[in-house]
């Protein structure tokens, strides 16, 4: 096929955290507000004049500074963003939206308060304290918790207009973007997909990583492209796959799948599509901070959350989009030393192996996981059991 518009562009923008378009929001009189978590509303930090990044640390090498202050024994991720810091990569944060739901992302921001690694006179944060459970006394307490700890020091602070018509707009534009990707989701449906795992995932990755009024017209070009391009003659996909686990947002791990014709499907992961791009419903008659509020608490899938209805409905939604996207089966990543999805990783390979029939993959990563030989020699032996498993089948899977 031939190349997607701007996906080299986008590939560019990908190789800094702050990049041209960040630089350029910095320069309007934008607030840069970086988060890490879906439990920190992304849509909530782009009203007014503030506006989303999704941190990362892309082009990460030695973590030898951050292991000297936080262990060897801590996820990669959390260890890059301290060492990105620290190497004065993130000065351009305005503000700095955390949650307590991952204690090793806590460490990073602790270490960059005390050690007073954010080069810029206006840095502050915010850490909310996350319910457990969805009930209505914890969508009172989220709420609460987002008002208080992001968007009153966001307005207090820095002037971003977080009024009822501010939220309310920035629903609107976040929804749009969700309207692109949700029409591209589509085309992952087809038998010869006309969009790879590789462009999937820079499109997603970018999204967060940039201003969304800024990024919105180029995604818009590329959907129209899209629309009209044909795939190559000869479908070159072995096997297809959901994708399920923690962040992600080293491409790299789709370039290794497409070496081993494996196509996503799917993508169930932090940095993903699912959830994070759809649209947020809003009616007149409820505030909108509420509707906001109580939306990314019901549609998070994180495995902190531990109560047996949410394992359940996890476990439900992964078989559900093996289904919807026609996935022969799965594969769970989850981050070296990550807490949460340590156990979800090791329980649900089994379970969805064993109770729900679906062949599944477990693997833990470094933060890095580009030129992994030993990730693609796993890749390609999964593939080639699904390969069997449909041959057996005469040809497919339930």
């Amino acid at each position: 096929m031939k190349d997607l518009k701007h996906i080299h562009f986008y590939e560019d923008l990908l190789e800094q955290t702050a990049n041209e378009l960040v630089l350029q929001e910095k320069e309007a009189g934008g607030v840069a507000a970086g988060y890490t978590c879906y439990y920190v509303p992304e849509v909530l930090l782009n009203c007014g004049k503030a506006f989303s990044v999704r941190l990362r640390a892309p082009n990460t090498g030695s973590l030898d500074i951050s292991q000297y202050y936080m262990s060897s024994f801590i996820c990669g991720y959390t260890r890059a963003l301290f060492e990105r810091a620290f190497e004065g990569g993130m000065n351009y944060l305005d503000f700095y939206a955390s949650s307590d739901t991952c204690q090793q992302m806590v460490r990073v921001i602790e270490n960059i308060r005390d050690l007073e690694l954010i080069n810029n006179p206006r840095f502050g944060w915010g850490i909310i304290d996350a319910p457990l459970k969805i009930s209505p006394h914890g969508n009172r307490l989220y709420t609460e918790q987002i008002r208080e700890h992001i968007l009153r020091p966001l307005s207090e602070k820095y002037g971003v207009d977080v009024s009822e018509e501010a939220i309310r707009a920035a629903v609107k534009e976040h929804n749009e973007m969700c309207a692109i990707f949700e029409e591209i989701s589509e085309l992952r449906k087809e038998d010869n997909p006309r969009i790879t795992p590789r462009e999937f995932h820079i499109l997603s990755l970018i999204s967060y990583a940039s201003p969304t009024s800024r990024i919105l017209p180029y995604l818009r070009e590329t959907l129209e492209d899209l629309r009209t391009r044909e795939a190559d003659a000869e479908n070159r996909w072995r096997a297809r796959v959901v994708v399920v686990g923690s962040e992600l947002d080293d491409y790299g791990f789709s370039e290794i799948m497409e070496n081993a014709r494996c196509y996503v499907a799917a993508d169930r992961y932090c940095f993903g599509s699912i959830p994070g791009r759809q649209q947020i419903p809003l009616t007149e008659d409820k505030p909108a901070l509420d509707q906001v509020c109580r939306f990314y608490l019901e549609t998070n899938q994180c495995p902190r959350f531990m109560s047996q209805e949410k394992i359940i409905q996890r476990r439900d939604t992964i078989r559900d989009l093996v289904r919807e996207y026609k996935a022969d089966g799965i594969v769970i990543e989850q981050a070296k030393f990550c807490d949460f999805w340590g156990y979800e990783r090791t329980l649900n390979t089994q379970v969805l192996q064993e109770e729900y029939g679906i062949p599944t993959l477990g693997i833990d990563r470094e933060y890095v996981v580009r030129g992994s030989g030993q990730l693609a020699t796993r890749m390609q032996a999964f593939v080639e059991s699904l390969e069997i498993k449909k041959l057996q089948k005469g040809g497919g899977t339930k």
